[in-house]
């Protein structure tokens, strides 16, 4: 009888001690599972943070570049866009007016052989910008109107630029008529606008004939000044005559024909008529005196 309570102490102790054994290793397996995942997590907030410090910043313009574009005609006009951190997007050149697809990329979408894609690249340390030119050569007035630079990122970005295309014009101020006193200085003064460059050259012709500067008359003298914006020339006619009147015209060489019809006349003088340097002149020294009578008058 005792042999057995033995044998049955003897079977509780040993399940006892299994039973322990086996919590005893569930315990450190939990433990292990519970420190490897408290460990991974760390490790994956840092692949997290990491890979999103390398996101590339998303395209953009630089909207600071000139939107309103004046180019001459018979010129190359040049609309350049200016964009940053394209990466791997493609930029395109886009008509406003029939919604053409001019350029995208380096690449032309037209059979018009005066549209061409010109293509810049610069990366700096901040930032990376790229410059993407849209070439018009031989601008005609058909060609001024509105064309968008396209970012093929979803939804497309658009940048508009407005393309002008001007004439060069020529005017003589004071016209279409003026009257001079005979024995004064004709001055005639034409302007020319919308020039890109100054014109190679400027004639002036009376009654459609070239002014010879060095006719038997003589006196006649012109002046030229080539600006940035305007060019202007002056045709001067010293102690003007009857026989002067007429039309004089100024022809430069890339402008129309400006014209303006001339009278020199003895006697009453229209007040349209040009104050010459030969006319009557009041003097500094005169009008003093003047003041001085009209001072002692008064008193």
């Amino acid at each position: 009888m005792a042999l057995r309570w033995q044998a049955r102490l003897s079977i509780a102790a040993i399940l006892f001690m299994c039973t322990e054994d086996t919590l005893s290793l569930g315990d450190r397996t939990l433990d292990n599972m519970d420190r490897r995942t408290s460990q991974s997590r760390p490790r994956q907030q840092i692949l997290d943070s990491s890979s999103g410090l390398k996101l590339k910043p998303e395209p953009t313009f630089d909207y600071s570049q000139n939107t309103n574009v004046t180019a001459l005609i018979g010129k190359t006009a040049y609309l350049i866009c200016r964009v940053r951190n394209l990466g791997d997007k493609t930029v395109s050149w886009v008509r406003h007016r029939d919604i053409h697809i001019l350029t995208a990329g380096a690449y032309t979408y037209t059979s018009d052989q005066r549209f061409q894609a010109l293509h810049q690249k610069n990366t700096g340390q901040n930032s990376e910008w790229s410059e993407w030119t849209l070439c018009i050569k031989w601008a005609q007035e058909r060609d001024q109107g509105i064309y968008e630079c396209q970012i093929s990122t979803i939804p497309v970005k658009s940048h508009q630029f407005r393309l002008n295309v001007v004439v060069p014009t020529a005017t003589i101020l004071g016209g279409p008529e003026m009257y001079v006193g005979a024995g004064s200085t004709i001055n005639l003064t034409c302007a020319i606008h919308f020039s890109s460059e100054p014109p190679a050259y400027i004639f002036w012709y009376y009654n459609e004939n070239v002014l010879s500067y060095d006719s038997p008359r003589g006196g006649v003298s012109v002046i030229t000044e080539k600006g940035g914006d305007v060019t202007t020339s002056w045709l001067l006619i010293q102690a003007a005559q009857p026989s002067d009147s007429g039309e004089y015209s100024c022809k430069p060489s890339n402008a129309n024909t400006a014209s303006i019809r001339v009278h020199v006349l003895h006697g009453e003088r229209p007040e349209a008529m040009q104050t010459g340097t030969a006319g009557p002149t009041l003097s500094s020294s005169c009008l003093v005196v003047s003041l001085i009578i009209l001072y002692i008058s008064s008193v």
